[in-house]
C-alpha cells in the first residue's frame, strides 16, 4: 500500500521520541480501509491497526473481545459495510470506532484494547507503551 511499510520494515521505524511509522496520513480515508501494523501485546506477537472515523485517527489492537481472534474479513477491512462501525467478521461483534466499546454481538458490553495514537506532519505512528510494544527487529 502506498505510504506504509511492509510488516518487517515497520519493527525498524522507531523514531527518537518512542513513536512508530504506521503510515502516510492520507492513506486512512473515513470509514474506509484501516492499516495494519505488528506488535508484541502483552508480550505475545500480535497485531494492531490504525482507521479514521469522524476525521479523528483511532489504533486498537486487531482482536476481537469475545475471543481472541483479528476483526478485518481481509487485510485492512475493519469497517462494516457502511463504514459507521467497526466489524469482527467471525462473529459479527460490532464495536464503536471512537470508544471501541462492543455494540451488538456476542461480546456485548465488551471492549476493543485502544492503542495510543498521533497524527501528525502527514504521517500516522502508534507510542509503544507497557501493554503495547515494538516487535523485536530481526
Amino acid at each position: 500500500m502506498r505510504g506504509c511499510l511492509s510488516m518487517p520494515e515497520l519493527g525498524a521505524q522507531l523514531t527518537e521520541d518512542a513513536q512508530l511509522f504506521v503510515c502516510d496520513a492520507d492513506v486512512l480515508q473515513d470509514g474506509g480501509r484501516g492499516v495494519r501494523f505488528p506488535l508484541l501485546a502483552f508480550g505475545q506477537a500480535a497485531t494492531g491497526f490504525v482507521v479514521r472515523h469522524g476525521g479523528q485517527v483511532l489504533g486498537y489492537l486487531n482482536r476481537c473481545a469475545h475471543v481472541p481472534i483479528e476483526l478485518d474479513w481481509k487485510e485492512g477491512e475493519f469497517f462494516e459495510s457502511g463504514g459507521q462501525y467497526l466489524l469482527c467478521a467471525t462473529h459479527g461483534a460490532i464495536y464503536e470506532p471512537g470508544s471501541g466499546k462492543c455494540m451488538g454481538g456476542p461480546c456485548r458490553g465488551g471492549r476493543l484494547h485502544p492503542i495510543a495514537v498521533r497524527e501528525g506532519a502527514g504521517k500516522i505512528y502508534w507510542l509503544p507503551d507497557e501493554r503495547f510494544r515494538a516487535p523485536a527487529q530481526g
